[in-house]
C-alpha cells in the first residue's frame, strides 16, 4: 500500500479508535466477570457499558461507539455462520425440523398478539418475539439491524437483550429441574432445552447439567434455531420492502445476511477448516460482546427506567408460550 493510501486509511479510521477501545475494554471486563463468576457475559457487557454512558456524547468516543454497535455487530453475525452445517440440521429428521420451524413462527406470532394486547408497536413485537423464538440477544441485534429505526429503537433493543438474557439464565436453572420432574427421555429433554432457552450459552449450560447426551441434543436443536436467523431476516426484509413498494420492485438483502448464509454454506461443504471455524466462532462471540458493550455505553439509564410493566409482560408471555408449545409438541410425539 502506498504512503498516500495508508495516510488516507489512517485518517479515516483514527476517529474510530477511542470508541472501539472503550467498547473493547468494557467487553473484556464483562468477559472477566462471566468467566470467573459464571455470569451472563451479554448482561454484564450492557450493565458495565451503561456506567460509561457519560462518554457517549463525547466526540472522541461517539464515532467508534457507533461503528462498534453497528459494523462490528454485523461482522459478528456473519461469523455466526461458522457454527452451523447442514448435516447437523439434517440429522434431526424432518419432523423435528418442522416442529422447530413451527415453534419459531408461532412464537414470533405470539409477539405480535402480545403487542396488540399490551399496546406496543410492531417493531417491539417483532424484536422481542424474534429474540425469544430464535437465539436471544444475537437475534435481537440482527433483527434491529434490518427494521426501520425510530427514537425508541436503541432503548427497546437494550431492554430486549437484558430481558432475554435474564430469562435465559433463570431458565438455565429451572428448566433442567422441570424436565427431570416430568420424567422425560434424553432426547425429549435435549429437544426442550434447545428449543426453549433463548441464548446459546445457557442452552449449553442447562443441557450438560442434565447429562452429556442431553447437552449434545440441545446444542444441535439450538443451532437449528440459529440457522433460521437469516431466513427470518430475509422474510422481514422482503415484507418491509413489499410494504414500501406496494409489493413490486427489486429487494437488496443486507450484506451481513448474505454473508451469514454464505459462511454456513462454505462450512457445510467442508471448505472451512475446523481451526478456522473455531476461530470464526470465537471472534464472533467477542465482536457481539463488543457491540453490546458499545450499545450499553450509548444507552441512558433514565430511558430504560421509563419502560413499564407491559414490556416485561410481553417477553415473559412469549417465553412461557414457547415453553408450553414445545412441551405440547413433545407430548404428542412431534419431536424428541
Amino acid at each position: 500500500m502506498s504512503e498516500p493510501s495508508m495516510s488516507a486509511a489512517q485518517g479515516r479510521y483514527r476517529p474510530l479508535f477511542a470508541g472501539i477501545l472503550l467498547a473493547l475494554t468494557v467487553a473484556t471486563a464483562a468477559r472477566f466477570v462471566a468467566d470467573h463468576y459464571g455470569a451472563p457475559v451479554m448482561l454484564f457487557a450492557l450493565l458495565i457499558g451503561m456506567a460509561f454512558n457519560f462518554l457517549a456524547v463525547d466526540p472522541r468516543f461517539k464515532p467508534g461507539l457507533e461503528f462498534s454497535s453497528k459494523n462490528l455487530l454485523r461482522i459478528g453475525i456473519v461469523l455466526l455462520g461458522a457454527r452451523i452445517t447442514t448435516s447437523d440440521i439434517a440429522s434431526l429428521g424432518l419432523s423435528t425440523f418442522a416442529t422447530v420451524v413451527g415453534l419459531i413462527a408461532l412464537t414470533i406470532g405470539t409477539g405480535f398478539v402480545c403487542g396488540r394486547i399490551f399496546n406496543k408497536q410492531w417493531r417491539f413485537s417483532l424484536l422481542t418475539g424474534g429474540s425469544v423464538a430464535i437465539c436471544g440477544a444475537s437475534a435481537a441485534l440482527a433483527i434491529a439491524s434490518v427494521i426501520p429505526h425510530n427514537e425508541k429503537t436503541e432503548r427497546n433493543l437494550l431492554f430486549t437483550v437484558v430481558s432475554v438474557t435474564t430469562l435465559s439464565t433463570i431458565a438455565m436453572i429451572l428448566y433442567p429441574i422441570l424436565f427431570t420432574v416430568l420424567g422425560l427421555t434424553t432426547s425429549q429433554s435435549g429437544f426442550l432445552v434447545g428449543a426453549t432457552i433463548h441464548d446459546v450459552a445457557q442452552v449449553v449450560g442447562a443441557g450438560y447439567s442434565i447429562s452429556t447426551d442431553v447437552g449434545d441434543v440441545a446444542t444441535i436443536i439450538k443451532l437449528l434455531r440459529v440457522a433460521m436467523l437469516p431466513v427470518v431476516l430475509v422474510i422481514i426484509v422482503l415484507a418491509l420492502a413489499g410494504q414500501r413498494r406496494g409489493g413490486t420492485g427489486s429487494v437488496r438483502l443486507p450484506l451481513f445476511v448474505v454473508g451469514f448464509a454464505a459462511l454456513t454454506a462454505i462450512n457445510s461443504l467442508g471448505l472451512l477448516p475446523a481451526v478456522a471455524a473455531k476461530a470464526a466462532v470465537d471472534l464472533s462471540g467477542w465482536l457481539l460482546v463488543v457491540a453490546i458493550s458499545a450499545l450499553g455505553v450509548r444507552t441512558n439509564m433514565k430511558d430504560m427506567l421509563q419502560l413499564g410493566w407491559r414490556h416485561v409482560a410481553m417477553v415473559v408471555t412469549e417465553t412461557l408460550v414457547l415453553l408450553i408449545l414445545a412441551i405440547a409438541a413433545v407430548e404428542i410425539g412431534l419431536a424428541g
